[in-house]
C-alpha cells in the first residue's frame, strides 16, 4: 500500500487505540476546486505534528498528547503504524449534523465549527473507518512531497499490510459504526466505491 492520509498525531493515536472510528475532514488549500474527496477506500494513517493540535482537542486528549509527545520522531521521520478501511462516509451540510457526532471523536467543538465554516463551502466530511495495526511499524523519511495542506499523499515506497490486525473486535466496531449512523440519522451511510488500487496499495490483512 502506498496511499497515505495525513492526520494529526494525537488523532492517529485515538484511532489506533480504538477510542474513535470517526475522521472529520474539510480539506486543505491544495485539495483543488472540488475540495476534499474520499479518493481511496484503504489508506495508511500518516501522522503529522501540526503545532496547534494539543489546543484543538478535548482535555482528556490533551493529557494523552502530553504523554505521547516525547516519543514523537524528529521532523525528518514519520512512523506509520496503522491503515484504515472506509466503512462509511457522509458529507455534512449543517454544523448541527457535525455536532451530533460529539463524544465520538476528540476534536473540540470550536475546531469543528472553524473547519465547517472555512472556505466557500459550508460543509464537512465525516468518515467512519476500521483501523488495523501493522505487524511492524514502517519508518519513513519525511520528503518534501509529503508536505503541504493536502489530505492524500503517495508514499515513495510500498508498505506491506500483510498480517495487520483490527484494533477493535467486530462487535466493538459494529457498535461504534451504528452510533455513527444513528447520530447522523442515516439509514444507509454513503460508502466509498471499492476499486482496484493498482500502485496505490497491495497486501492483505486480517478480518
Amino acid at each position: 500500500m502506498r496511499i497515505g492520509f495525513k492526520e494529526w498525531a494525537v488523532v492517529v493515536d485515538a484511532l489506533g487505540r480504538g477510542e474513535q472510528i470517526v475522521i472529520l475532514r474539510k480539506g486543505g488549500i491544495s485539495e483543488g476546486p472540488g475540495g476534499f474527496q474520499v479518493e481511496h477506500p484503504q489508506f495508511l494513517l500518516f501522522p503529522t505534528l501540526y503545532h496547534q493540535q494539543r489546543e484543538s482537542v478535548v482535555p482528556s486528549a490533551q493529557a494523552r498528547f502530553d504523554k505521547i509527545a516525547p516519543k514523537f520522531p524528529g521532523k525528518d521521520r514519520v512512523l506509520c503504524e496503522f491503515f484504515c478501511e472506509v466503512a462509511a462516509c457522509q458529507r455534512l451540510d449543517s454544523l448541527a449534523a457535525a455536532e451530533r457526532l460529539r463524544g465520538q471523536h476528540i476534536w473540540r467543538d470550536e475546531v469543528i465549527a472553524q473547519r465547517f465554516h472555512w472556505g466557500r463551502e459550508r460543509n464537512i466530511h465525516a468518515l467512519a473507518v476500521r483501523v488495523f495495526r501493522l505487524p511492524r511499524v514502517a519508518e519513513l523519511a519525511m520528503l518534501e512531497s509529503y508536505g503541504g495542506c493536502k489530505s492524500w499523499i503517495e508514499l515513495e515506497k510500498e508498505i506491506d499490510t500483510s498480517g495487520a490486525a483490527p484494533v477493535l473486535s467486530d462487535e466493538q466496531f459494529a457498535h461504534k459504526l451504528n452510533a455513527f449512523g444513528e447520530a447522523l440519522e442515516l439509514t444507509r451511510p454513503a460508502r466509498v466505491q471499492k476499486r482496484s488500487l493498482g500502485a496505490a496499495g497491495s497486501g492483505s490483512h486480517a478480518n
